[in-house]
C-alpha cells in the first residue's frame, strides 16, 4: 500500500508539472530515497531476522515462578475497565498502524529500523544481554553521529501535506523546543533533514540518519499529542542517565497495546498506574533526559526542585507561594485546604462548543490540595524551600474519586483524564484516571501537598474529588494483622532467598501487594 501510494503521488505530481520546479525535484528525490528505504525486500528481511529469533525472545520473556506469582497477585488488584472506541481510524498509534497494515513491518509498532540498527538489536538478543527498554535506545554512533548537529533538527513538508498536519507538527516541535535546548528549523536545503509527509500509518526513524529521513503522518496521526511522540523519536536514544523510570513516558505503550483478546499485555508493579501507561503528554523526566542527552541539562528544567513538581507546574507553585490568584483557563483550578472532614470539589475541563471531536490542543486545569495550617513562603526563586511546605507533623492527605465522566476510557487516557500526584517524587507522572470504573479509588499522599491536574481535548469532562487530612503514620502501610490471622500465601514460597528479600525491600511494589503475597515474611504481622 505504501509503495502504491508513493507511486501514485509521484505520477500525480509529475502530471501537474510540479517536479519541474527545484523544490519539486528535491521532493521527488527524497520520496525516491524513502521508497528505497521502505521497500518490501528490506523491511521483510529485517522482519525475518526477528522471526528467526522468536524462540530466543520468548525464552527471555518467560516469567520465573517467582515473577509469575507476583504477576498473578498484581492482576488481582487491577480493575476491569470497559474500553471506549472514540475515533474510527484508531485511538492509538498502534491501532492506526494496524488498520493501515504497516504495523507488521515496523519495530515496536511505529519505528522504521535501518539495517545497522536491526543488526545491533539482534546482536543484543543473541548475546543474552537482556531486553531493550522502549524508554531508551542508543546506538553505537552516539554521540557524534547519532544526535543532531548543533542541537538543531531541520525538517520540511512534502508537497500535499495538509495545513493541519503542518500546524500540529509545529506545535509538537514547539513543546520540545520550549523546555529543551533542541531547535526545530524548517529548511529543505539542509543535508540532514526530516521529510514530513502523509503516508500510510504513523511511523518514524529513530535518531539522526545521514541525509534525508522520512516521518509519516497518515490519517489519524495529525493530533499534537502523537506529534510530540514523533518529535521525540527523532532525538531519543537508549540511555536513561540514572533518571527514574516514569510510567507516564509518552514513549510507553498502553497497558492493552497489541492485545488480541482485550487483556493487558503489560502490568506495572504498581497497578494504580495502569491507565497512566500510553500517556499523550510529555513528562518532566523526558525533557530532562533530552537535555542531558544533548549535554545541555543546565537549561531551565534540570534545576527545578522536586517540590516544584514538574516544569509545567512550576508557574502554579509560584502563584501559590506568592499568594497570587491568577486564574486557570475558564476559571478552573484552585487551592483547597484539607481538614479532618471530607470535602468535595468538582473540576470541569474542556470545550463543549467544539463539539464531539478531538481538538488539536489540550486544555489543562491545575488544582492543589494542602493541609490547612500549611505555611506559604513569601518569595521563591528557581527552587522551593522544602521547609516552607511543612504541615503539622505526620499529616497526609487522602484523596478519593467520587465521580467521573463516561465515554472516553481509552489506553493512556488520551482524550481526557485526572492526574493525582500522591507519590513522593512529584516530578514523576502521577496516577491518571479516565474511566467510570475508577469511582471509589482512594489514594493517600506521601507528602502534605497534592497536585491534581485535569486535561481534555474532546468535548468537556468532569471529575468529583473528595479529600481530607489523615494521620501520616508510615506513609500508607497497611495495618498489621494479628499473628493468628497473618500468614504468607502459598505462592510466597516461590520467592526464595534473595528473591524474597528483594521483593519485601522493593520500593516498586506497593505495601498492599507485599502484604497479600508475603505478609509474614515481609513483616506485616504483629
Amino acid at each position: 500500500m505504501r509503495l502504491l501510494f508513493l507511486v501514485l503521488l509521484s505520477a500525480l505530481c509529475a502530471n501537474a508539472g510540479f517536479f519541474d520546479t527545484r523544490l519539486g525535484q528535491k521532493i521527488k528525490e527524497a520520496l525516491g530515497k524513502i521508497k528505497d528505504a521502505l521497500n518490501s525486500t528490506a523491511l521483510v528481511a529485517i522482519r525475518q531476522k526477528f522471526n528467526n529469533l522468536k524462540e530466543n525472545i520468548k525464552a527471555k520473556l518467560a516469567l520465573s515462578p517467582a515473577r509469575k506469582a507476583i504477576l498473578e497477585e498484581l492482576l488481582k488488584h487491577i480493575r476491569k475497565i470497559k474500553k471506549d472506541r472514540v475515533q474510527e481510524e484508531g485511538d492509538s498509534i498502534e491501532e492506526i498502524n494496524e488498520k493501515t497494515h504497516v504495523a507488521e513491518l515496523l519495530y515496536q509498532g511505529d519505528i522504521v529500523l535501518t539495517r545497522t540498527q536491526a543488526e545491533e538489536i539482534v546482536e543484543n538478543i543473541e548475546d543474552d544481554s537482556g531486553r531493550i527498554k522502549r524508554q531508551m535506545f542508543r546506538d553505537y554512533r552516539y554521540p557524534k553521529k547519532a544526535i543532531w548537529e548543533n542541537n538543531t533538527i531541520h525538517y520540511y513538508f512534502n508537497w500535499g501535506t495538509t495545513n493541519k498536519v503542518k500546524r500540529v507538527f509545529r506545535k509538537g516541535a514547539g513543546l520540545w523546543q520550549k523546555d529543551t535546548c533542541i531547535d526545530f528549523i524548517e529548511d529543505y536545503d539542509s543535508h540532514d533533514r526530516i521529510l514530513v509527509f502523509i503516508g500510510n500509518g504513523c511511523w518514524s526513524y529513530i535518531g539522526r540518519r545521514s541525509g534525508e529521513q522520512g516521518l509519516s503522518l497518515g490519517i489519524g496521526c495529525d493530533t499534537r499529542d502523537w506529534l510530540d511522540q514523533f518529535a521525540l523519536q527523532t532525538q531519543y536514544t537508549n540511555e536513561n542517565y540514572g533518571l527514574p523510570y516514569d510510567y507516564g513516558n509518552i514513549m510507553h505503550y498502553g497497558a492493552n497495546s497489541a492485545s488480541w483478546n482485550g487483556q493487558p499485555t503489560m502490568v506495572p508493579n504498581d497497578p494504580k498506574y495502569m491507565e497512566t501507561l500510553g500517556s499523550p503528554i510529555i513528562s518532566f523526566y523526558e525533557l530532562l533526559m533530552i537535555n542531558k542527552h544533548y549535554g545541555c541539562d543546565s537549561k531551565n528544567i534540570s534545576d527545578v526542585d522536586s517540590l516544584a513538581q514538574a516544569k509545567h507546574l512550576f508557574d502554579t507553585v509560584q502563584r501559590i507561594a506568592n499568594r497570587k490568584n491568577l486564574p486557570n483557563p475558564d476559571g478552573c483550578g484552585a487551592v483547597y485546604e484539607a481538614t479532618t472532614e471530607y470535602k468535595t470539589f468538582r473540576d470541569v475541563v474542556g470545550n463543549k462548543t467544539a463539539g464531539q471531536r478531538a481538538r488539536e490542543d489540550f486544555d489543562f486545569c491545575y488544582n492543589w490540595i494542602k493541609v490547612l495550617d500549611q505555611l506559604i513562603p513569601a518569595k521563591i526563586s528557581d527552587t522551593v524551600d522544602e521547609k516552607a511546605f511543612q504541615a503539622p507533623k505526620g499529616s497526609k492527605i487522602e484523596v478519593k474519586i467520587a465521580g467521573l465522566s463516561k465515554g472516553l476510557a481509552v489506553d493512556g487516557c488520551l482524550y481526557w483524564g485526572v492526574e493525582i500526584k500522591t507519590q513522593a517524587d512529584q516530578r514523576l507522572t502521577g496516577y491518571r484516571f479516565c474511566a467510570p470504573e475508577d469511582v471509589g479509588v482512594t489514594l493517600k499522599s506521601a507528602s502534605n501537598i497534592v497536585p491534581i491536574i485535569t486535561y481534555n481535548r474532546f468535548y468537556a469532562t468532569m471529575v468529583d474529588i473528595q479529600y481530607r487530612i489523615v494521620p501520616g503514620g508510615n506513609g500508607g502501610k497497611p495495618k498489621r494483622k494479628s499473628r493468628e490471622t497473618c500468614a504468607d500465601s502459598k505462592k510466597c514460597a516461590l520467592l526464595k532467598g534473595t528473591e524474597t528479600r528483594d521483593f519485601c525491600n522493593s520500593t516498586v511494589f506497593t505495601d498492599s501487594i507485599k502484604k497479600s503475597l508475603c505478609a509474614k515474611t515481609c513483616g506485616y504481622c504483629d
